[in-house]
């Protein structure tokens, strides 16, 4: 038995190897009509939150009434199935497309709902972009406002799979306001600006830390980073999202931290408020 013999509905594990000297696939608008805008989040580096930002501007966007999806592209190391609490399998349609769970008013794909937790997605570069593509084609979304794109770190296959395949409304670039971190944002971006992807704007993870026992506020990974860049590049700051305890634990626990009522959370607000920034920048 194959490593993916498991898996359920349409994907299939051994697609066809594109013909030599063949472009990439180039998917036609009627393979992913109902969707308003597809956003793709993404940062230069890992570590720096830009999945737990997908999972909960996805809520954010839900519960500020868009119909949403979020679509999990880490193929190596999907978290999607955990944050969102749900190990439901995808279902497959009459025209053998997955059909997407739903948690949380999100729809949801991710390969971390097709495989075992500890399996791990042991498969070269070519491969991995042919699952992407599977995922893109294959899927019936229904009608949505928004897709989210959480993509794997870095600049590699993955990506540029998604920017020659899809009609992307923009880019999100997430990153701390550390330098170190901002180096590497700055090459997601660059990629973005090559083939020509609208940069919608930055959002700040891990912005600053309040401390519980006295209110004082701690700059622990330095101050400003993400509003300076985004001076740079003429885009919004979508956003600051501050460090906190209940955020990774909500996160653990399957229940984002968006869901919580954002009068009484500053994380829940700070997520509510990017999402409404987002969408004005989209003219939502």
């Amino acid at each position: 038995m194959g490593k993916f013999d498991n898996i359920k509905g349409p994907y299939n594990p051994n697609p066809p190897k594109p013909k030599s000297q063949a472009p990439i696939l180039n998917l036609d608008n009627e393979l992913i009509s109902g969707i308003k805008q597809i956003i793709c989040i993404a940062s230069g580096k890992g570590g720096v939150g830009k999945s737990t930002v997908s999972a909960n501007l996805a809520v954010a966007l839900s519960r500020l009434g868009y119909r949403t999806g979020l679509l999990d592209l880490d193929i190596y190391g999907p978290s999607m199935a955990l944050m969102f609490g749900t190990k439901e399998r995808p279902g497959c349609s009459d025209k053998e497309q997955f059909l997407p769970v739903e948690a949380h008013g999100v729809k949801l794909l991710s390969m971390g709902l097709m495989i075992d937790e500890a399996s791990p997605v042991a498969v070269r570069g070519p491969l991995a972009t042919r699952y992407v593509q599977q995922f893109l084609r294959d899927v019936d979304w229904g009608g949505l406002d928004f897709l989210i794109l959480d993509m794997p770190p870095g600049t590699g296959d993955i990506q540029l799979t998604i920017v020659q395949t899809v009609d992307l409304a923009g880019a999100v670039i997430v990153t701390t306001p550390q330098e170190v971190a901002l180096i590497d944002a700055r090459k997601a971006v660059g990629l973005f600006q090559r083939v020509n992807t609208p940069i919608l704007g930055i959002i700040e993870n891990m912005s600053y830390f309040v401390c519980p026992s006295d209110g004082l506020v701690y700059n622990i990974f330095g101050e400003g980073g993400g509003e300076r860049e985004a001076q740079k590049l003429g885009v919004p700051l979508l956003g600051k999202v501050p460090l906190d305890i209940g955020t990774r634990s909500c996160g653990d626990e399957g229940h984002p931290v968006a869901l919580e009522d954002p009068g009484q959370n500053r994380v829940a607000a700070a997520f509510h408020g990017i999402g409404q920034m987002l969408a004005s920048v989209l003219g939502e």
